[in-house]
């Protein structure tokens, strides 16, 4: 079970169903907000009976590149090519990892919530 803040209710990535909407996933890949495991589920493939899904415009693969933390590495593609999972960070970038130097942790908080404000400037498909 998650304990942390950070891992519980900020995203870790988003990942899309089979009807091309989005949700937010923390770093169990459960929608956000969820800190019990026995919840867990297929991120992606699953939550459908939960309002967690929104279908948004512009969202292209340009963009998609961009939330990754490092373009084509932090993406998975279904079978069809298409991405259908961003990770917005990785061990390696994790900002609330903790750093040896202030400038470093620094630069990783302010990456992602550059990818959060992204994130934030879409608009539900109506």
């Amino acid at each position: 079970m998650l304990t942390n803040f950070f891992r519980i209710n900020l995203p870790y990535g988003i990942a899309k169903n089979d009807n091309d909407e989005w949700m937010a996933f923390n770093r169990e890949y459960m929608p956000l907000g969820f800190n019990d495991v026995s919840l867990k589920e297929h991120v992606g493939k699953s939550y459908h009976d939960k309002p967690i899904y929104t279908k948004y415009n512009s969202i292209t693969e340009k963009l998609l590149l961009e939330l990754s933390f490092d373009g084509e590495k932090g993406v998975r593609r279904d079978s069809s090519g298409k991405i259908e999972k961003v990770f917005l960070y990785d061990d390696g970038t994790n900002p609330s990892s903790g750093y040896d130097s202030k400038n470093e942790e620094e630069k990783m908080w302010n990456d992602y919530f550059q990818k959060l404000k992204k994130i934030s400037e879409l608009r539900r498909k109506i």
